[in-house]
This record gives C-alpha cells, structure tokens and sequence, in this order.
C-alpha cells in the first residue's frame, strides 16, 4: 500500500482498497468519464454522500447516543479506578502534609535519616 498523503485543508488521505464487481467497476468507469473524475474521487464523494446521509438516519442517531452513553460509562468506571488507585483528588493530596508515621524519602522502613 501507498504512504498516507496530505491534502491542504482535508487532512491525510489513507488508501482503502475495495471489491467490487466487474459490472460495479464497469459503471464506476462511466460514471466517471461523464462527469470528469476519476474512478477514486468518484468513490470518495459517493462515501461522503453515504456518511451525511447516515449521519440523518434516526435509527442510528439512537444507536450512537447508546454508544456515546456506554463510552461515558467506561470513562466514568476509568476515572473512578485511577482516583482509588492514587487516591483521588491530586490537588487536595498537595495540599495534605504526609502522617508522621507515613515512610519519608530516602528513608527505609519509615525511620528517620536521623536515627
């Protein structure tokens, strides 16, 4: 496959390859020299055509909001792990002084450098 390549203001283009049939290919062809295009930009404004349309279909607007909602849950659960794992809230833990049996730096065991 071809490195990915940039256009200016649509972002890095990546190849996708795809079957079709002889006859698909064959109307792709047409399709194509009537309007001017080549076969991939023909392909590519048909995607776009198909992803605004789907993006209005209220059928999956629903199923992307359950995708959104599940996604926010994950996050939720993520977030709650990571807070019991370090403890929460890392700017209250600033502020807190650390116990005075709590183990110091450089310390062993928590004795103190002193001792």
């Amino acid at each position: 496959m071809s490195e990915p390549t940039t256009t200016a203001g649509s972002g890095q283009l990546r190849t996708l390859a795809v079957r079709i049939t002889e006859d698909l290919r064959a109307q792709l062809d047409i399709v194509a020299q009537l309007t001017g295009r080549s076969a991939t930009e023909e392909i590519r404004l048909a995607l776009e055509h198909w992803i605004e349309k789907t993006k209005a279909d209220p059928v999956i607007l629903k199923k992307a909001e359950a995708v959104r909602a599940e996604i926010e849950r994950k996050a939720q659960t993520e977030r709650a792990a990571i807070a019991a794992i370090f403890g929460g809230d890392e700017e209250k833990k600033a502020g807190e002084k650390p116990a005075a049996n709590a183990p110091q730096p450089g310390t062993r065991r928590g004795k103190a450098a002193s001792e």
